[in-house]
């Protein structure tokens, strides 16, 4: 019932384009001499922005410091999407999005699942997150490697005069990326624990590619309420695993994870899935969060 009224949300929100034309209303257009890029949430904005260079204006429909998973558009928004020369969005994740682009039709769309299959992380009956797939994939920088070569390619092909400019920004954001990927392999490589517990089960990718065990009190909804049952499970687990902290993340609230921290004695920290930036964001970029997550996770888990 929840996931159909959300679907009607979406749809509802592509009709008024046709009244924003109607009006006359002027839909932004992108800096001069540049390509117009818009995207779902902020990490692929990222990674075109990185790729693309001065040759690109991107637009993030989700506003800094906004939920992307409850994204609402409004008739500008979905009239950008029209009128954009790429759209880069993951299916499934913001129905509100994936409703634009089937009816407005943009003319070039990724769905960046076509290039990274979604995954299941569940790790057994009692997680919450069992069973679902895991929208996450930029959690894996390996993973935002692939999705940055198909970016490239589709701007070449949009902009061959610039493929010098695209050739060399998927060049140096590759590097970017594999620089982080080491830096987690090696950073926790030798820890005194491989377990983690967070409020929300976002980490699953992170959790896979680096050979830790992501413990979720909710599931892949960041505003699912655990039950009773869950919250007696996570103390045994807790203090069976020897854990330190509760993490929480800067676009929730973090009253949940404080609260079961003060009963179990626990520290809190924030592991930040960066679905968003905000003012109280540790980094100005994908990076920077990337590096300041691995530091969390060393401290957390006692790593040498």
């Amino acid at each position: 019932m929840i996931l159909m009224k959300r679907v009607k949300k979406a749809l509802l929100a592509v009709l008024p384009m046709a009244a924003l034309t109607l009006t006359g209303c002027q839909v932004p257009q992108p800096a001069p001499g540049t390509i117009s890029v818009v995207v779902g949430l902020y990490p692929y904005a990222y990674l075109a922005q990185a790729i693309g260079q001065d040759h690109v204006t991107v637009t993030n429909l989700t506003q800094p410091g906004a939920e992307p998973h409850d994204l609402e558009l409004t008739a500008m928004q979905v009239a950008q999407v029209a009128t954009s020369s790429l759209t880069i969005y993951e299916a499934g994740l913001q129905p509100a999005v994936d409703a634009a682009v089937k009816q407005a039709k943009p003319n070039t769309s990724l769905d960046v699942t076509s290039v990274v299959p979604l995954e299941s992380h569940g790790t057994g009956a009692d997680d919450p997150s069992n069973g679902s797939l895991d929208p996450h994939i930029w959690l894996d920088p390996t993973h935002m490697v692939t999705i940055a070569q198909a970016i490239a390619d589709i701007l070449i092909r949009i902009d061959p005069a610039n493929q010098s400019t695209y050739t060399q920004g998927l060049a140096t954001l590759t590097a970017t990326l594999t620089t982080i990927d080491t830096a987690y392999t090696q950073g926790l490589s030798s820890c005194q624990r491989t377990e983690f517990l967070t409020t929300h089960a976002a980490f699953g990718y992170l959790a896979e590619r680096y050979d830790l065990t992501q413990i979720s009190i909710s599931g892949l909804s960041p505003d699912a309420e655990p039950s009773p049952d869950r919250i007696a499970e996570i103390h045994q687990i807790a203090q069976e695993k020897g854990l330190t902290t509760v993490f929480f993340e800067t676009l929730t609230s973090p009253d949940l994870a404080k609260t079961i921290a003060s009963d179990m004695g626990l520290a809190t920290d924030v592991l930040d899935p960066i679905e968003g930036l905000t003012k109280d964001s540790r980094g100005e970029d994908y990076a920077a969060i990337m590096s300041s997550n691995l530091t969390a996770l060393r401290t957390a888990n006692g790593c040498s």
